[in-house]
């Protein structure tokens, strides 16, 4: 019989954990309840608080005589998150589900992250909305609306309770493995306006043999990607869209953080880089770009997109920032450029058409990296040409093979 983790503070929110755990039981499976409260449960658990905090380092008694509920949301959070894959892993229990405020969600989630990708993860909270990701990370985390408080049942919230635990049991019912042809996994990144070379790449590469995961560069995006590479899953990148370097370097909204493009070259993953995007900045709303990019250059993607052109020195600093991260890559690795233009709006009589501004990138990028270690190559093509998407492809196919030979 598959089983249904059940984890949450069963001492402030017993009846209502009771209430999903006996709507999974009805349906056919079973439960393994894991209290991470500080007190004592409304009913006895499968595993209990002192065992969570014991996984922190931690004692239950001297968490409660602290009295510091912010300090004990922290060791539940961590004990949790220590003790749920293990207990995944020794067959346990098949998917789980939580209910909680912020203070559930940040002692359930880290601890669903801490999972698999795969495992069927459901978090009831008042917290679905707006910003999840402090909860839902690089992981398949589904945030379910609580609509209302998750403390009390009433005619709201047992909707919501039941719709989740039947969600949560249809998932672990129905997990069934996927037949799917195993073959060399390749990461592409792209943006809307890199697409038509990542669609030439992924036909090309599919074609070739090669499964194509394709990583749309929103911050999010090239995080989950870094994970998923840092994970193992991952055989070769075609990172052709660097864009995010751009959003972490001025302050735009679509960062992805310091730790981007460095995945691959840390962990022995071959790679082919290019500058795909690296022309633009992305904001929100007109209303919401900062002040202090008065008269620079702006493209209104669409009326939640504002984009704005890089300028001369960003280029510069973009580029050393890339030499840098690439000239400690331990994996083969090439950098492509584009010479006729980084993105779909830098080309003659577009909007972010920078001659002198792209002449800085390339160049510096010429300057800056170890030639002695990464292959330079430059095409005299546009980013979006396919002949272009083709020699990234095939570099890459050739990176991977030199990879695959080493490692024998």
């Amino acid at each position: 019989m598959k089983t249904v983790a059940i984890i949450g503070t069963f001492d402030s929110k017993g009846n209502e954990y009771s209430y999903i755990r006996e709507i999974i039981k009805k349906l056919g499976l079973s439960t393994l309840t894991i209290h991470c409260g500080t007190f004592d449960p409304s009913f006895k658990p499968d595993v209990s608080n002192t065992e969570v905090a014991a996984a922190a380092g931690a004692k239950i008694t001297e968490i409660v005589a602290k009295k510091d509920r912010a300090l004990a949301t922290e060791i539940m959070s961590k004990g949790a998150e220590a003790l749920v894959p293990r207990l995944y892993a020794q067959g346990k229990f098949d998917g789980i589900i939580s209910l909680g405020g912020s203070g559930g969600a940040s002692i359930a989630t880290p601890a669903m992250r801490a999972l698999p990708i795969g495992v069927p993860k459901i978090m009831v909270t008042t917290m679905a909305s707006g910003d999840t990701s402090q909860y839902v990370g690089v992981s398949d985390v589904n945030m379910f609306p609580s609509i209302v408080d998750v403390s009390g049942i009433n005619s709201v919230s047992a909707r919501i309770f039941a719709n989740a635990a039947h969600a949560i049991a249809g998932m672990v019912k129905f997990n069934e493995p996927i037949s799917f042809e195993k073959k060399p996994v390749i990461a592409a990144t792209m943006f809307g306006v890199t697409t038509p070379c990542i669609d030439y790449a992924r036909k090309y590469l599919e074609n070739q043999g090669y499964e194509v995961l394709v990583f749309h560069a929103t911050g999010t995006g090239g995080k989950t990607m870094e994970s998923l590479i840092e994970g193992g899953y991952i055989d070769g990148v075609l990172d052709i869209t660097t864009t995010e370097l751009c959003d972490e370097l001025v302050g735009g909204v679509l960062s992805a953080g310091p730790h981007r493009l460095e995945a691959a070259g840390k962990h022995h993953v071959p790679q082919v880089v290019s500058v795909g995007a690296l022309d633009m900045v992305n904001f929100g709303p007109p209303e919401t770009v900062p002040q202090k990019f008065k008269g620079r250059n702006f493209y209104q993607h669409n009326p939640t997109v504002t984009l704005m052109r890089t300028s001369i020195q960003e280029n510069k600093r973009l580029a050393e920032i890339i030499a840098e991260k690439l000239n400690r890559a331990e994996s083969p690795t090439a950098l492509i450029l584009p010479l006729k233009g980084i993105s779909m709006i830098d080309a003659n009589g577009q909007a972010f058409y920078g001659e002198k501004e792209d002449k800085m990138l390339f160049n510096t990028i010429s300057q800056k990296i170890d030639h002695n270690k990464i292959e330079l190559i430059d095409r005299n093509n546009h980013i979006n040409d396919k002949e272009f998407a083709i020699c990234a492809c095939d570099k890459l196919i050739e990176l991977m093979k030199i990879g695959k030979q080493a490692k024998k």
